[in-house]
């Protein structure tokens, strides 16, 4: 085995050996290992490591190495159909939200999803975070629940205007605190307005929460302040859901003089405004506008903003900023579901915000988004004319693309499947009928641009 052999590798040699000898027999020692496959102590180590996690093997240390006891691998089914039964009366229907979490198969290339592809991961700096924080005397300490103060105070920078790090709870991610604010701030079977189309995981999580989604349609400019204003009049809602900047899927940002607007309707009608803001740092080059909380001192906006779509999807990490009794009630929300962030995490972000290496990473994110972005929206007008894509962004992951009066985005995305691209059909984004049918299509989750372009050619 060359020396450029992974521990996948040997675990894969490895777990063959396991199963050609018995049980309680003596594997190799490490240093025979090392010999036979010519591999570093490292490599032995982690996957000795993997065999004992999988169950095939037992370490004893200063002893060695032992195949485990056969298990059986077969096992009674159960009869599971009581809970159709326990479980009725508390509907829970998120749809067809979830995202793909498996890779494509080999040849497929993946324009679905919501992430950026791995290559566009700062891996080397999120390593370095990593290492760094784990040497802290305290990075195994409890975290307090409101999260950690320089990273409290992070987050408030982003936001700018008056924002203070009092008012930042540092949350799990963005998923998870969608969910957190909905329980929060509504009444299950209340209605709760969304811009349309919207982010079906909001979707998923308003449904899962028992609130009711109210469409409020958009246009070039955003949401609509005026049908906004006519929705909290129809249903008495006190909570808006919306994304001002680069929104998910449009890629629309909503206008200056909208931004106020959209944030006065929602106070006159006593309600809440969520902004979403999952892609601050996801532009393409031009400054993104403040967000809505940046000139809000009376509460109204709930601000959510998360590090995993710039960073890692395992950076699970993100933050809700909020002023006044909404802010006890999140906290109180905490202890009842987590306690807090785990610490190592929260501190591992604090390095990775704190270096120019992030500056840099988001620099070069920004150039490949718009060059992807544009090679795209090229290649669809070459291969796919009659797709219209119904804007350039300026940020985001996407493209929104309204195919031809007639189609079936479900039957167009089934036939991209067949020839090994993944898209997602738009019907998924709307709170209520979709007006036509649409795509959106992911440019950044593909490999590299080449693969970009290849997936596009299958389209046709």
């Amino acid at each position: 085995m060359a020396d450029s052999s992974t521990s996948g590798e040997l675990a894969a040699s490895l777990r063959s050996l396991v199963s050609r000898m018995a049980p309680g027999e003596r594997l190799p020692s490490s240093r025979d290992l090392i010999e036979r496959y010519r591999v570093g102590p490292g490599t032995v180590s982690r996957a000795i490591a993997v065999l004992a996690a999988e169950g095939a093997v037992v370490t004893r240390p200063g002893v060695g190495t032992f195949v485990a006891p056969r298990r059986s691998r077969t096992a009674a089914a159960g009869d599971t159909s009581w809970q159709e039964v326990a479980l009725a009366g508390r509907e829970y229907d998120p749809g067809n939200a979830t995202e793909a979490a498996s890779p494509p198969p080999e040849g497929g290339v993946a324009m679905s999803g919501g992430y950026p592809h791995e290559s566009l991961w700062p891996a080397r700096a999120l390593g370095n975070a990593l290492a760094r924080a784990a040497r802290r005397p305290d990075a195994w300490h409890r975290a307090p629940a409101a999260g950690l103060e320089p990273l409290r105070a992070l987050f408030a920078r982003t936001a700018g205007g008056t924002v203070t790090a009092q008012d930042v709870l540092v949350t799990g991610g963005g998923q998870g605190a969608l969910s957190m604010l909905f329980r929060a701030i509504a009444a299950p079977g209340g209605p709760v307005l969304m811009e349309s189309p919207t982010y079906p995981g909001a979707l998923a999580a308003a449904r899962a929460a028992g609130l009711r989604p109210v469409p409020v349609p958009m246009d070039d400019g955003g949401i609509r302040p005026d049908l906004l204003a006519d929705a909290f009049g129809m249903t008495g809602a006190r909570l808006l859901y919306c994304q001002p900047t680069f929104h998910n899927p449009t890629g629309t940002v909503l206008t200056p003089d909208r931004r106020r607007q959209v944030v006065e309707v929602a106070r006159a009608a006593g309600a809440f405004l969520i902004e979403d803001d999952f892609a601050r740092h996801l532009g393409h080059g031009r400054p993104a506008p403040p967000p809505l909380v940046d000139d809000d001192p009376d509460g109204t906006v709930v601000y959510l903003t998360s590090l995993t779509k710039p960073a890692s999807p395992s950076l699970r990490i993100g933050a809700v900023i909020a002023r006044g009794p909404v802010t006890r009630r999140l906290l109180g929300m905490r202890y009842v579901d987590d306690f807090f962030v785990t610490r190592p995490l929260q501190e591992a972000a604090v390095e990775l915000l704190s270096t120019p290496a992030w500056d840099r990473h988001l620099q070069a994110l920004s150039g490949a988004l718009r060059e992807r972005c544009a090679t795209l929206a090229g290649a669809l007008q070459r291969h796919v004319p009659d797709w219209t894509v119904t804007r350039i962004p300026q940020g985001g992951l996407h493209l929104w693309v309204r195919l031809p009066q007639g189609s079936q985005a479900t039957a167009v995305a089934d036939a991209a499947r067949s020839r090994g691209v993944f898209v997602n059909p738009g019907d998924r984004y709307f709170p209520a009928e979709a007006p036509g049918p649409f795509l959106r299509l992911n440019f950044a989750a593909p490999a590299d641009l080449t693969e970009l372009t290849e997936a596009t050619t299958r389209l046709t």
